[in-house]
């Protein structure tokens, strides 16, 4: 019985699989170089469909989005702070 349980772990079923948590899906490693640059550096996006761009103390949606970009910047200083999936 455990090799039936190994096997069914090493091959989930099609749709079951997620992406890991250190996958870059949004591509948030590609926009690194802004975190301390100035807001009006962030590129205008092609797809703003799965791109967010909001300050830091600003309201925003609690839904997780591995596909979404959400790039943070500081209200007073319009400093990006962070850029991350989510």
């Amino acid at each position: 019985m455990p090799e039936i349980v190994a096997e069914a772990a090493a091959r989930p079923a099609a749709g079951s699989r997620l992406p890991t948590l250190d996958a870059d899906i949004c591509r948030a490693g590609e926009l690194q170089w802004l975190v301390g640059r100035p807001r009006t550096d962030i590129p205008v996006p092609v797809d703003v469909v799965n791109r967010r761009v909001t300050c830091t103390t600003c309201p925003v949606t609690e839904d997780y989005s591995p596909y979404r970009l959400n790039i943070f910047y500081d209200q007073q200083t319009g400093r990006v702070t962070e850029v991350r999936c989510g």
